[in-house]
């Protein structure tokens, strides 16, 4: 199986005026491609920061990090940028959606800014649209869609672009626990449709529907275990 992420001892460390913040220590982990990692642990564990290093939108301070066979050591900012467009798609709590844009034209960003031809656009658009149930909202604009909607379509912007890795950020922290169990139900599905998915969760229930835990402490792995996931959580279907 393909290896996604390929982390070896990593470090993350902030110089703040009086003290050295150590966020990660020492963190090693392989993801192969198909598998669905959620990544737990309290508040100031190093859950994010280990996210943002996955996702490139941060960097270690010692450690090596290849993803999708890449090494992404020394990278550029913009170098790190295209790699992120093309390899990664991101989810986010908050969702980020641009209230000027339709439904339609957030979810068309990441192939726009690829310069990918206006026909393939539209073609890809309507198809994740379709995957998440909401292409008959593709011409609505973000404050006319519930907190659900809103995550399905940021799903759709981080699927449009085919990527080897899609990232998701605490994906049902500003949602109710029907729409959270909704975004958890289309998360597995994608999963067994073959996208490899890292989620960071406080959510013990919603954990427990990936096929492995990560458990950090203090910014480190502590425990990690995987479960049979074939049949969904009580509740999350």
């Amino acid at each position: 199986m393909k290896t996604i992420v390929q982390m070896t001892n990593l470090h993350k460390h902030y110089d703040g005026q009086q003290i050295e913040t150590h966020a990660l220590q020492g963190v090693s982990l392989t993801i192969t491609q198909g598998e669905f990692v959620a990544i737990t642990g309290p508040s100031g564990c190093g859950k994010s920061t280990l996210l943002s290093i996955m996702g490139l939108m941060d960097v270690a301070s010692e450690g090596q990090y290849q993803l999708a066979g890449i090494n992404t050591q020394g990278l550029k900012v913009d170098q790190r940028t295209d790699i992120r467009n093309k390899h990664i798609g991101y989810v986010f709590q908050s969702f980020n959606l641009i209230d000027s844009l339709t439904v339609f034209e957030n979810v068309a960003l990441p192939l726009e800014h690829r310069g990918a031809k206006k026909a393939e656009v539209t073609r890809r658009v309507e198809q994740v649209l379709a995957q998440v149930d909401m292409e008959h909202r593709k011409h609505y604009r973000p404050n006319q869609l519930s907190g659900g909607q809103q995550q399905r379509v940021a799903i759709a912007r981080a699927l449009v672009g085919e990527p080897d890795l899609i990232l998701v950020d605490e994906p049902t922290g500003n949602l109710d626990s029907k729409n959270g169990d909704q975004v958890m139900a289309l998360l597995e599905n994608l999963n067994k449709q073959g996208s490899t998915i890292v989620m960071v969760t406080h959510d013990s229930r919603y954990s427990r529907c990936a096929s492995r835990q990560i458990h950090l402490l203090d910014g480190q792995i502590v425990t990690e275990s995987t479960q049979d996931t074939s049949s969904p959580i009580q509740g999350v279907a």
